[in-house]
């Protein structure tokens, strides 16, 4: 368990943003923590993920990751390899660019931080020439990205886009004690300690810097920190909108009882508000006209089964007890669970 006590200073600086690289890096460790079929949604994406890895050399030094993972059961990765988000939506040539400039000093101050016994041998190429070793694995992102995650961007922004908006709102209206309690996947929030679920024991304040949320499709309930940096705190979680990788033929929905009783748009449509979405985000994700998704929706409403609110200049549609009945009794249980 790793416990972080925070203060009202902290929490009164919170704030949300998204990371393209991050997302990257978090969908490395899921390939690497799900040896075997990783789980729907994730499993169209796995399958191309993976050849890559195997068959494109320019990725090679992406190997760094999986390096990094199969010891972060027994310390933290330095942040240089997740630098946190600059700004509230980098694009991911942004985030590369901040890799790429990460410099000697820095690398030296986390090393010494991180492996006070001594610095790993394999790691010893980005203290020695981190222009060349970070630059290096930065090419490395850029073609793994274009290859496995470039087309399917702009359906995860959606999500991820949505996701900071309701937590946007959530910060807004109920405050940050409440936003940090309804964190998805392994997290604690008892003022003032936010607990991690993790296998290690460790323990730090965060008094006097700022909180950094980044939601991440890749997740899977696993959230990350990093507390390298002196003034800001950055804790990773699984957004909500990881169906935005299925698509909408997945295999797992295929002839369902959902899409007998209600024909396979609306079921799709049904089945996604197991998350509040707008109508556009809904249209990104499952790969349908706008219009069409609009209809599917006004005749949910007028059966009672999603709901829908103003949050800012957006609408979002969400399920009612009526939704959320039909989707827990006729969906598939390992599919349901899986979004």
């Amino acid at each position: 368990m790793i416990r972080i006590r925070l203060d009202a200073w902290t929490l009164a600086r919170t704030r949300i943003a998204i990371s393209p690289l991050n997302d990257l890096v978090s969908g490395l460790y899921l390939l690497l923590r799900e040896q075997g079929r990783v789980p729907w949604p994730y499993t169209e994406w796995a399958a191309t993920a993976r050849e890559v890895l195997r068959t494109v050399p320019e990725v090679a030094p992406l190997r760094i990751y999986a390096q990094l993972h199969g010891r972060s059961h027994e310390r933290r990765v330095p942040d240089v390899f997740t630098p946190m988000p600059l700004t509230s939506a980098p694009s991911i040539a942004d985030e590369l660019s901040v890799l790429r400039r990460t410099d000697r000093t820095t690398v030296a101050e986390q090393f010494t931080m991180n492996y006070p016994e001594g610095v790993p041998q394999y790691l010893e190429p980005f203290l020695d020439d981190p222009d060349r070793a970070f630059g290096q694995l930065a090419d490395a992102c850029a073609a793994y990205w274009d290859l496995t995650l470039a087309s399917r961007w702009p359906v995860m922004r959606t999500a991820l886009e949505e996701e900071v908006l309701l937590r946007a709102r959530a910060l807004a209206a109920d405050g940050p004690d409440a936003l940090l309690a309804d964190l998805r996947g392994q997290v604690r929030w008892e003022p003032p300690v936010l607990s991690l679920v993790k296998p290690v024991e460790s323990a730090f304040d965060a008094v006097g810097r700022r909180l950094l949320l980044v939601p991440l499709i890749f997740a899977q309930g696993i959230l990350m920190c990093s507390t390298d940096l002196p003034d800001t705190l950055m804790v990773t979680y699984q957004a909500r909108g990881t169906m935005a990788l299925a698509g909408p033929s997945s295999p797992e929905h295929a002839d369902d009882r959902l899409a007998v009783l209600l024909g396979a748009g609306r079921a799709a449509v049904l089945r996604a508000l197991t998350e509040p979405a707008t109508t556009t985000g809904l249209a990104t994700a499952l790969g349908l006209a706008p219009s069409t998704v609009s209809e599917h929706l006004s005749i949910l409403q007028a059966a009672g089964a999603v709901h829908r609110r103003r949050a800012g200049r957006r609408v979002l549609y969400e399920l009612q007890p009526t939704g959320m009945a039909l989707v827990s009794l006729l969906t598939d249980e390992r599919s349901h669970s899986a979004g």
